[in-house]
């Protein structure tokens, strides 16, 4: 959606729309003629292979150093960028639909977050499906982000993308319900393209269904259901569009416009606004699913992790 000024236009007030660059469209056409072929083909426990190649091609971020850890019984990554601020952390949940990815595939991304955040960022290796289903990754999360309270943590941001930007906002609204028992709550969180409804009611999984390059709902629906095994896919604690989002702290969405979880985003800020929830989404024209994955090569993914930086510092130092 470009406007005259080629500036980013505010369809509401929570929600932002940043036009697609000239730039930008190019670097798009040739990643389309490159990916479309596969659309739809990653599939089960084989494609956890292809999916973490994908993820580490991520280029790393400068002055960001890694290493293992275990936090809560739940092994993972550190982000550690130069000069990281004391007593501040992220949690950060990564995507793969509840069946693929690593944290050591995730770093370079994340280091990306950690390095403009300015702290520390730890990716818990959850357990995945189909073998480790519903609920599983979500007690594990809630494992490690104990574990770093544990630890002396009192300043946490949670962040995810896709499945992990699932987790994050259940996590979000559990922590919050348990705010007064609780040793430390989240300052906020950010969510890149997340998975807000497993039942897959959303709009866009229509509206977009051409313009995803990556993603068929029946590719998604059977990655969802060996994650679910038969749980409601309308309970709060699997799909966060149905939580009770009263008292969440503030809250970032980013997602691309030419993605089928477009809609995900957008009905959950719009909820979460309604219910008095500091909360934002931007929207960002032209670009598919884990689009910040392109920095160095997209000025969108730039500009988005310039804003969840800034957003997460805010956060962490208020």
């Amino acid at each position: 959606m470009q406007n005259p000024a080629g500036q980013a236009k505010s369809v509401e007030a929570w929600s932002v729309t940043h036009p697609l660059t000239a730039e930008d469209g190019i670097a798009m056409t040739a990643m389309r003629a490159l990916v479309e072929p596969n659309k739809g083909k990653l599939q089960g426990i084989a494609a956890r292979g292809p999916y973490d190649g994908i993820m580490a091609g991520v280029i790393p971020a400068e002055g960001v150093t890694y290493r293992s850890d275990t936090i809560g019984g739940i092994s993972g990554w550190w982000c550690q960028p130069a000069g990281a601020l004391p007593g501040g952390a992220i949690i950060h949940l990564h995507g793969g639909w509840f069946n693929w990815g690593s944290a050591q595939a995730f770093r370079h991304l994340v280091g990306h977050i950690a390095q403009r955040a300015g702290v520390e960022a730890f990716i818990p290796d959850y357990r995945l499906a189909p073998e480790n289903p519903f609920p599983t990754a979500l007690n594990d999360v809630q494992a490690c982000y104990s574990g770093l309270v544990a630890r002396g943590m009192q300043r946490i941001a949670l962040t995810g993308d896709s499945a992990g930007g699932n987790l994050a906002l259940v996590l979000l609204s559990l922590t919050a319900a348990q705010a007064s028992s609780s040793k430390a709550v989240p300052v906020g969180a950010v969510a890149l393209s997340p998975v807000t409804d497993l039942a897959l009611t959303a709009p866009s999984w229509i509206s977009r269904a051409e313009a995803d390059p990556y993603f068929i709902k029946v590719q998604v629906l059977e990655l969802v259901r060996s994650y679910l095994n038969g749980h409601d896919a309308a309970d709060p604690v699997a799909s966060p569009l149905y939580g009770n989002l009263t008292g969440l702290p503030p809250i970032r969405l980013h997602v691309g416009d030419d993605e089928v979880l477009l809609d995900d985003s957008r009905r959950y800020v719009e909820r979460a606004v309604a219910t008095g929830v500091d909360a934002r989404i931007d929207v960002w024209g032209g670009m598919p699913h884990g689009f910040v994955g392109g920095i160095g090569k997209l000025d969108a993914a730039a500009q988005a992790l310039n804003a969840v930086g800034t957003f997460l510092c805010e956060r962490l130092n208020a």
